[in-house]
């Protein structure tokens, strides 16, 4: 039986949600068999039409579906995504944390592989803070976060982050570039093979 990650995510104007997609081909080349979600946007119409990439954002990925709470319950592991926000994740992926009480009073949050990622504008924008913020939670859930760390030559090339895979957005809005996608296949990969070795699943 293949182990089941979810990718759970919050994009803006794509750069995430690029992130994600790669991660989520990463776990499917380790056999895993998965689920890509984006969290519900909160922010109001007006805001979203008042910047062109993220409408345009907004309009491309209608088709992908949004996460509920059965999705972390169905995974034995979750890898989570968020754009930074002064260091912190966004509101939209926070809010949707801020309903797993139940899942998490029950227990059904611990023990499973988790890890994050992130993009910022800037280099120092505050990629590894927002990871760090993220992993409070997955703490107080009892989940076994699975960081990137040094283990790969693709993290190095990517930049070396070790608390998860982190993207700068270029100043032309290309997004990520292909030693971060190539990091996310990898982040991909290694949450689904340490989930596997900690459920005992098989592909």
């Amino acid at each position: 039986m293949a182990v089941k990650v979810a990718v759970i995510y919050y994009s803006a104007t794509g750069n995430v949600y690029k992130l994600a997609q790669a991660i989520e081909e990463g776990a499917r080349e380790a056999g895993a068999e998965t689920r890509l979600k984006k969290v519900r946007e909160l922010a109001p119409d007006e805001a979203i039409k008042s910047n062109q990439g993220w409408h345009d954002h907004v309009m491309a990925t209608q088709d992908v579906p949004e996460v509920e709470l059965d999705d972390l319950e169905w995974a034995d592991a979750y890898i989570f995504g968020t754009p930074t926000r002064y260091g912190n994740v966004s509101a939209q992926l926070k809010q949707f944390l801020d309903t797993t009480g139940g899942l998490w009073f029950q227990g059904k949050l611990a023990d499973k592989v988790v890890g994050g990622f992130t993009s910022a504008q800037n280099a120092n924008g505050g990629q590894e803070s927002t990871l760090i913020s993220m992993y409070n939670v997955f703490m107080h859930w009892g989940s076994i976060i699975v960081p990137t760390g040094y283990t790969s030559d693709e993290i190095f090339a990517a930049g070396g982050n070790p608390y998860g895979v982190s993207s700068t957005d270029p100043t032309d809005g290309s997004g990520p570039n292909e030693q971060e996608l190539a990091a996310a296949r990898y982040q991909g990969r290694r949450i689904a093979d340490k989930a596997r070795a900690l459920t005992g699943s098989r592909v």
